[in-house]
């Protein structure tokens, strides 16, 4: 009879399952390929949020492991104009977009499906050209995240999507959808990828209170930014993101060389070495003190 203490003590059977990191259930369902597809690869599209970063990659799985086609994440945005709020909504719409936008244009497939050039907040799916390669398919990989609507997840998605990728989805999860409704209100999503939502409580904040205004947007007035531009900048970032895409190097300094406390570790013949430097001296030592 299991009793409470063997459930207190069960380990469920993959490592990675109990880290809480992957999602064997839905991983398995992304992974497996039909065996009639004869080794083409299943390309997924894994979102990823991090305290302070965006990850999306495009990957498929082999044997050895997954495969990563390409990857863009939040912290290149700076590099678009998008200096702050690397995690909201706005900047995981800009992240799939660079994605979708870099991985076209690795396929070279980047002129022939365009996507959104004006993202307006209605839904779009890539239609195939008749006279030409099939869109570029990828299925949504979340992991573990919870799929409440108006998560930021599905910001990514909606990037992607815009970008030229065909990613099979609904709308039901994008910011501004009714759900006693059943629709979407455009309106509200093109807010959101805007950063409209962004600005309304930058305006609210400033208006009702201006000290806790300067302590919680300290960094945008740094650089000059208000209610009134941030929009601008997202414009300017989804043109900038589709006039190159390409990822670029660091232009951070190298890290400097920290100052060692503790001796390097010697090889076996550089120990022997040492022993028998200390054998000399003390014989030498000794034979002068005996004259």
């Amino acid at each position: 009879m299991k009793n409470s203490t063997y459930f207190k003590r069960f380990q469920v059977k993959f490592r990675r399952r109990r880290q809480g990191k992957t999602d064997y259930y839905a991983r398995k369902r992304l992974v497996v390929q039909d065996k009639n597809k004869y080794n083409t690869p299943k390309y997924r599209l894994i979102v990823r949020y991090t305290n302070k970063d965006i990850v999306a990659q495009i990957a498929s799985s082999k044997i050895e492991g997954d495969h990563i086609l390409a990857a863009a994440y939040s912290h290149e945005l700076p590099n678009y104009g998008v200096k702050l709020g690397l995690t909201n909504y706005s900047a995981g719409y800009c992240t799939g977009l660079l994605l979708a936008r870099r991985v076209l244009k690795k396929l070279k497939l980047d002129a022939i499906y365009e996507g959104v050039t004006e993202p307006n907040g209605e839904d779009y799916n890539v239609e195939e050209k008749g006279d030409g390669p099939r869109p570029f398919r990828a299925n949504l990989d979340i992991g573990l995240a919870k799929t409440t609507t108006g998560a930021r997840i599905f910001s990514v998605l909606k990037g992607a999507v815009d970008g030229g990728i065909l990613v099979p989805h609904s709308v039901r999860r994008f910011a501004g959808y009714d759900e006693e409704k059943k629709t979407l209100d455009a309106d509200v999503l093109r807010k959101y990828i805007y950063g409209g939502h962004v600005a309304d409580y930058m305006a609210l904040l400033q208006d009702e209170d201006a000290e806790a205004y300067k302590r919680q947007f300290a960094d945008y007035l740094k650089l000059g930014i208000s209610s009134d531009k941030v929009e601008g900048i997202y414009k300017k970032a989804h043109a900038a993101i589709r006039k190159d895409p390409e990822h670029k190097k660091s232009t951070k300094p190298a890290p400097k060389e920290h100052k060692r406390f503790r001796r390097e570790a010697l090889c076996n013949s550089q120990r022997k070495d040492r022993v028998r430097q200390k054998k000399e001296a003390f014989l030498a030592k000794s034979a002068a003190g005996d004259s």
